[in-house]
C-alpha cells in the first residue's frame, strides 16, 4: 500500500495511492499516519476497510499539495557514513559501529516543497536516502526479528548545511534540522511492496545532472542491524524514522565543493519510492 498525505501544509488529510496510480482521499477511514495508527496495525486496517469502502473514496485531484506521508514522528534518527564510497569522499575512516544523529521532526516537509536556505548558511548540501519507518515499538530485540517491526519505507532527503554542521562546534543535528531539511515522499510504501530493501536504486540529480547513482547493496549496516543496534540505546515507537544513509556524490565531497543555491533545482528518487523535486530559495 502506498500512503500518502495531501492539502495545505498544516491541514493534511490522509490518503493513497492505488497500483493503478489514482490518489483517494480516506479521510472517513477515520485515523491520520501518526503513531497511533502504526502501532496499532493501521496499514491492515486501512486495507481491510478498502475492501467494501474504496468506490467511496473522493479521488484527489493531481493538483492537490502532498505533504510528508505521516504525522511527525517522535524522532527522526539518521546514521552517518553508512555508504562506503560516501565516507570515503568525506574523508573518513569506515565506522566499526554505526554512527547515529538526530534531525529535529520540525524540518519534515511535503516532497515537492521548496528547500529554504537558511539564514547566515553558506555550505547547504543534498543527500538522497532510503529512510524506514517503525510500525511496532523496539526496545532491545534481536537481528533475527528486526523486519518485524518495520511499517515500510520512503524516500528522504537529508539536507545539510556543513557549515552548521562541521565549523559550529561539531554538533551535527544544527547542520540537519533547519525548516525544510526533511522532505519525505511523494508516499510511504508498505513492507510487503518492497522485497528487499536492500536492493535498490536511489539516485539525485542537481539541475538535471546526476550526482548521485547508487543502490542500498552499499550499505555498510543493513536495516536489521540498524534496528537492533538502535533498540539497544532507546525505544524506537510507532512512526519513527530511521534515515540510513548517503552514497557518493554529496556537494562536499566534489574538489572543489559544490553547495545549493538560489534557484537550484533538486530532483531525487529510490526504485519503487518514487520521486520528489524541492525548488530551492533563500530565507527571506
Amino acid at each position: 500500500m502506498k500512503l500518502i498525505r495531501f492539502g495545505s501544509q498544516g491541514n493534511e488529510k490522509p490518503g493513497i495511492e492505488t497500483k493503478e496510480g489514482k490518489r483517494l482521499d480516506v479521510s472517513s477511514f477515520g485515523q491520520d499516519y501518526n503513531e497511533n495508527f502504526f502501532g496499532n496495525s493501521g496499514i491492515e486496517k486501512l486495507s481491510e476497510w478498502l475492501k467494501t469502502n474504496e468506490s467511496m473514496c473522493p479521488i484527489i485531484s493531481s493538483s492537490e499539495r502532498l505533504g510528508p506521508p505521516l504525522c511527525r514522528p517522535s524522532k527522526i534518527v539518521c546514521i552517518g557514513l553508512n555508504y562506503s564510497k560516501h565516507a570515503i569522499e568525506s574523508g573518513m575512516e569506515l565506522p566499526e559501529q554505526p554512527i547515529i544523529f538526530f534531525k529535529s521532526t520540525s524540518a519534515i516537509c511535503g516532497p515537492n516543497d521548496d528547500l529554504i536556505i537558511p539564514r547566515n548558511a553558506e555550505k547547504t548540501d543534498w543527500e538522497v536516502e532510503l529512510a524506514v519507518v517503525i510500525g511496532k515499538k523496539a526496545s532491545y530485540i534481536e537481528e533475527k526479528n528486526a523486519m518485524d517491526h518495520i511499517a515500510g519505507y520512503l524516500l528522504h532527503n537529508d539536507y545539510s548545511e556543513r557549515a552548521f554542521q562541521l565549523e559550529h562546534g561539531g554538533q551535527w543535528v544544527k547542520g540537519k534540522s533547519a525548516d525544510t531539511f526533511a522532505p519525505l515522499g511523494p508516499y510511504l510504501v508498505s513492507s510487503d511492496e518492497i522485497s528487499d530493501p536492500h536492493n535498490l536504486h536511489l539516485w539525485l540529480d542537481l539541475n538535471g545532472k546526476r550526482l548521485q547513482d547508487s543502490n542500498t547493496s552499499d550499505l555498510i549496516f543493513n536495516i536489521p542491524h540498524l534496528v537492533t543496534y538502535l533498540s539497544q540505546y532507546m525505544s524506537l515507537l510507532p512512526g519513527d524514522i530511521i534515515s540510513t544513509g548517503t552514497p557518493s556524490g554529496v556537494g562536499l565531497g566534489f574538489k572543489p565543493p559544490m553547495y545549493l543555491k538560489d534557484g537550484d533545482v533538486v530532483t531525487l528518487g529510490i526504485e519503487g519510492l518514487g520521486s520528489s523535486t524541492q525548488r530551492v530559495t533563500s530565507y527571506n
